[in-house]
């Protein structure tokens, strides 16, 4: 239900990326609806680079928070997220940076500032899933974190373990174009053993492997067509191109099938006369353990996270509450059933 009977007692709290937004116009934009809505002051939490917001996300629970807006990049939105995951308080996503991709999975406003803010004090609240990963390093220490939208081992995290930061913060997405470069420079593949939910453990030589929570990448690239933010389902996809062939293949399915054909009734029924490629290997399971020969690196919701021996990734449902606008509750994505119920 709408959140605009709150008592004057509650308040919201801002957890904010220093480097990522305009603080002023922020906190004018934050007084202007706390007040419309009759709320009481907002309390703020600055993130750092030792802590980008699980602290800050944790301390604003504790002083009694009713909402708590994650203002700045994905690693923002990531550690807000991290920080709210045993508690029922919702997260409004103030989304700024590269990717803002849970916010666009979620198809909600990414330049309207105004509109987001109103939604913290005026909208309603949507339960989605968190991922939660739990990373074993060759040291033998181990150390857990939660995720929004999409894990990777491989070359996927090799290559945002070698992105320069400052050139991401001048330039954007176009910084992942060095850090291609870099990642494929010398052997890519990666020898591991998994084991999918109860099934037996398997060995598989791969280039990438992404966990996702959700399916839309930067640039409106579909890699997970059937993922959905509320249906208890990792969606796995493994990479395993040989030579540049093997990569126009992949390019040809996630570019042309998923990003073009998946979008149309007409596009969806030509689909079933396409076949498999072996270059890409989707699989579905509520956790997934991973093994590598070699310590490999690893991202969440594009942070790196250093390198790790081993990976337990698991889904709890309906673990985040993200607070959306009243008027787009029944226009946003659902779980996969309800999806193909509004298609038919």
């Amino acid at each position: 239900m709408p959140t605009n009977d709150h008592p004057s007692t509650s308040f919201a709290a801002v957890v904010f990326n220093p480097v990522k937004i305009d603080e002023q116009r922020l906190r004018a934009v934050v007084d202007a609806a706390q007040q419309a809505a009759g709320w009481g002051g907002s309390r703020w939490y600055p993130t750092s680079v030792e802590d980008p917001g699980i602290g800050q996300a944790r301390q604003a629970v504790a002083d009694g928070a009713a909402v708590v807006m994650a203002a700045g990049g994905d690693g923002t939105i990531r550690a807000v997220a991290d920080g709210l995951r045993d508690s029922d308080v919702p997260v409004t996503l103030l989304p700024s940076g590269t990717g803002n991709l849970l916010a666009r999975n979620l198809r909600l406003s990414l330049d309207r500032l105004e509109e987001s803010v109103r939604t913290a004090f005026t909208g309603v609240d949507r339960r989605i899933d968190l991922g939660i990963v739990e990373l074993e390093r060759e040291d033998g220490g181990r150390d857990s974190h939660a995720f929004v939208v999409m894990a990777g081992l491989g070359l996927d995290a090799a290559m945002i373990a070698n992105t320069d930061p400052r050139l991401k913060q001048r330039v954007g997405w176009l910084a992942y174009v060095g850090g291609i470069a870099r990642a494929l420079h010398g052997e890519n593949s990666v020898r591991l053993r998994f084991q999918l939910d109860d099934h037996q453990p398997r060995s598989v030589r791969v280039n990438t492997v992404l966990i996702g929570n959700c399916g839309l990448l930067t640039g409106n690239i579909l890699l997970l067509p059937e993922a959905a933010v509320d249906d208890g389902i990792f969606d796995i996809v493994a990479l395993r191109p040989e030579g540049l062939f093997g990569w126009i293949q992949i390019a040809w399915k996630v570019l042309w099938e998923n990003g073009v054909l998946r979008r149309s009734e007409v596009g969806r029924k030509i689909l079933g006369y396409t076949k498999e490629v072996r270059t890409l290997r989707y699989l579905k399971g509520r956790s997934i353990v991973l093994r590598t020969e070699t310590p490999q690196q690893f991202q969440l919701d594009g942070d790196a996270m250093g390198e790790v021996v081993a990976v337990r990734a698991r889904v709890r449902p309906q673990g985040l509450a993200v607070r959306i606008p009243a008027t787009e509750q029944d226009r946003l994505p659902h779980s996969m059933e309800e999806r193909e119920a509004q298609v038919a």
